[in-house]
């Protein structure tokens, strides 16, 4: 009899509490709680673990615990509110939400939130990324000048620069470009004296202003075996203008270069002894001549490094690794000669002229072939492709066994692909530092020629 007016009781407490609207949504939040606890109980392995009255041996030990939870249910649902409704002001995954309200299952949540993150490709988890996950650029880290208590200014390097530095040299390494046989570094020749040597790389470097290094060293070998005389400053005096803009014919500039090429060789011969300068200064005061020819002429004809030759490739690669934010060339210059160890100075123009070449080119950089590219040390690194779908409504004609036609609208799914940044300067301005000021041929406004 104890046991039916128990069931009696049981059964009128879950009546009444399946009576009332509210009660009903205070069950509702108890459950969820319930579950929430049970899931992270599951993740947990320090949660304690609670006794379920259903593998008891007995049979009526199961009966004053739903008794008891029926009467008190009100109690707990009115302690629980307050935990759910501060949990839901909280971010959604925030490990310290349960902290703070004292719930002892706040490290199984954590650890459950952790779990649903690593699933959703978040994180890394044992070296496998999630392919969908957005691949991250690198943030631009600028070198930074800071002035001490005295007044003198000293450069902080980019952040990452040798790695950065290392890493090119390993990829030039396995890609030949064509300033590594045809640089004008390498034109001269070397059976003839020092002094012929010396003057064919100024003519080299003159000549290879707007010009690929394949053309100026076609250039040059037709200057060494067609010029009367041989390719020597005695030569270059004696040659009439016009025979020697034909030799010179398929570089840029062609007719201005001629005309610098015969002063060059007038000052050389009335002013310095006729050798080429051995100073920045000498070299720049010669027509045709600027700062990144000087340096480089200095260095390869002279063998000393007294500054870095920035060319386009140099001024554009250095700023798309986010190393400075210059917008001239000497800037550029200026701004790698305040950090950059001097023993590289010779070296980084050769080896950013050949990743240019093959890698970084001005249009339509290779970022699937870049070391930088896939570390993630490129800000200017393009790191993929974007796909959008686009619907559109298509009409579609259906012929039917009796002849007749019948159209009909369909929804056509069409995947288009975004255009990925190819390159980051134009060609058309793509001008090197000795070209300012050089004047162009006209277009005509009828022809367009």
């Amino acid at each position: 009899m104890r046991t039916s007016r128990i069931s009696r009781d049981t059964s009128a407490g879950m009546s009444a509490l399946s009576s009332s609207p509210r009660r009903r949504r205070l069950s509702a939040q108890l459950h969820q709680t319930a579950r929430v606890s049970r899931y992270a109980a599951t993740t947990d392995p320090s949660a304690p673990i609670k006794h379920d009255a259903s593998t008891s041996d007995s049979d009526l030990s199961s009966v004053p615990s739903d008794f008891d939870e029926a009467r008190g249910t009100e109690a707990k649902a009115a302690d629980v509110a307050p935990t759910l409704q501060s949990s839901r002001k909280r971010k959604r995954g925030d490990a310290g939400a349960n902290e703070d309200i004292g719930d002892p299952n706040a490290a199984g949540i954590a650890a459950a939130a952790q779990a649903s993150r690593t699933r959703a490709g978040l994180e890394a988890h044992d070296g496998i990324v999630n392919p969908t996950a957005a691949a991250k650029k690198a943030r631009r880290a600028p070198a930074k000048k800071t002035v001490a208590a005295g007044g003198a200014v000293a450069v902080e390097p980019p952040r990452s620069w040798e790695e950065m530095y290392n890493l090119t040299v390993e990829m030039r390494k396995k890609v030949v470009a064509p300033v590594d046989t045809m640089g004008c570094e390498r034109l001269a020749d070397e059976t003839r004296p020092p002094r012929d040597q010396r003057l064919q790389t100024l003519i080299s470097l003159m000549l290879s202003s707007q010009t690929k290094d394949t053309v100026t060293a076609a250039a040059i070998k037709n200057l060494q075996e067609n010029l009367p005389g041989g390719f020597t400053l005695e030569s270059l005096l004696k040659v009439e203008p016009e025979l020697l803009n034909e030799l010179i014919l398929k570089v840029g500039f062609h007719n201005n270069k001629t005309k610098y090429i015969k002063q060059t060789a007038e000052i050389l011969r009335d002013k310095f002894d006729g050798d080429i300068p051995d100073t920045i200064k000498g070299l720049i005061s010669l027509p045709g001549v600027g700062p990144k020819m000087a340096y480089l002429c200095m260095s390869a004809a002279w063998g000393r490094d007294e500054g870095i030759g920035v060319d386009v490739h140099v001024h554009r690669i250095t700023n798309l690794w986010g190393w400075h934010k210059t917008r001239q060339p000497e800037e550029t210059r200026a701004a790698l000669e305040a950090w950059l160890p001097r023993e590289k100075w010779h070296q980084i123009n050769h080896l950013l002229v050949g990743f240019g070449q093959t890698i970084c080119l001005p249009l339509g950089r290779k970022c699937g072939e870049c070391a930088l590219a896939d570390r993630g040390l490129c800000p200017g690194a393009v790191v993929g492709k974007s796909q959008k779908i686009k619907k559109e409504n298509v009409t579609v004609k259906d012929e039917g066994s009796d002849g007749d036609v019948a159209e009909r609208e369909v929804e056509d799914v069409i995947k288009v692909e975004d255009d990925v940044k190819a390159e980051d300067v134009p060609a058309k301005s793509i001008v090197d530092i000795e070209d300012i000021g050089l004047s162009r041929p006209r277009r005509s406004r009828r022809t367009g020629k």
